[in-house]
């Protein structure tokens, strides 16, 4: 009873980090561009994680780096990037929901490269899903023809990376310290940002005023909060729950992504909350029976 009270308490917890991720990288894109806030969130992350867990680094044996170097880049680096391409082209609000479809990527690739075996209200709630997910960007395009809606690909993209790395963590790096896998994640993938940062031409083209000062201090709490405390918490909520169950943080993001994305003036349809009630469904179906 402790354990599953535990585990839906780090379910909430996230769900409210991660929920509100989505405007503070809204807020981040008025003062730089999607590249190099994705490399700046990745730099100010490593900082962190390093000062408070450096010291858990030793424990990770030289057979799990290899594992750690490819969570850092399918969990610590492309998502981070993608997510920061969407939002720069479509509501926040609307990219959240399009997170949803974690669980189903969780599901065919624990199904193709794990060997889950599936049930038939699961393919119902994958159908039903992508029915919702392709109404809501029809819909959203309609709504907003001055958005880039096929920048919708890069949460779906995102999605595929979180679902290989769900099964990853369980699979070959349940005995690790969450706080090691995420030091170690970003570790790898710090060269890299910094490479992403110098040829985007940020530290010619950057300028210290009122928007860049506040889109960094938008860009420290997404790192700090959203990207670190996060990771670390949503490691350990693999630790003690299924991979589905995990990905299932992805019903509630929306319903607080959603929230912060209405009080900022997004606009959002009676349709598009039908289609983000149906994504949700799915979600559930291709839970229910896991």
């Amino acid at each position: 009873m402790g354990l599953f009270s535990k585990k839906w308490r780090y379910l909430l917890i996230l769900s409210l980090i991660w929920g509100s991720s989505f405007i503070l990288m809204k807020k981040g894109l008025l003062g730089v561009a999607p590249i190099q806030l994705g490399a700046l969130r990745i730099i100010f992350t490593t900082f962190f994680l390093v000062t408070i867990g450096f010291s858990r680094l030793k424990t990770i044996t030289s057979t799990e780096w290899k594992w750690i170097a490819l969570s850092g880049v399918l969990n610590a680096f492309l998502p981070i990037f993608f997510y920061a391409y969407a939002v720069s082209e479509i509501d926040s609000a609307i990219v959240s929901v399009l997170n949803g479809v974690t669980p189903f990527n969780t599901l065919w690739i624990g199904l193709v490269l794990f060997g889950i075996s599936f049930k038939k209200e699961q393919l119902w709630g994958v159908f039903i899903g992508l029915i919702g997910v392709a109404i809501l960007i029809l819909k959203g395009a309609d709504l907003n023809p001055d958005q880039q809606y096929g920048y919708a690909i890069f949460p779906f993209l995102a999605s595929l990376c979180y679902s290989l790395n769900i099964n990853i963590i369980k699979k070959y790096l349940s005995g690790v310290d969450s706080l090691a896998i995420a030091a170690g994640n970003f570790i790898v993938v710090f060269i890299p940002a910094c490479l992403v940062l110098l040829f985007s031409d940020f530290y010619a083209s950057f300028e210290w005023n009122a928007a860049t000062r506040s889109a960094f201090m938008y860009i420290i709490i997404l790192a700090i909060l959203c990207t670190s405390i996060a990771k670390v918490l949503y490691n350990k909520l693999i630790k003690i729950s299924s991979p589905v169950f995990s990905s299932s943080v992805t019903y509630l993001i929306p319903l607080v992504a959603t929230a912060w994305g209405i009080f900022d003036g997004e606009k959002l349809s009676i349709v598009q909350l039908f289609a983000a009630l149906l994504i949700l469904a799915g979600v559930y179906l291709v839970n229910k029976h896991r």
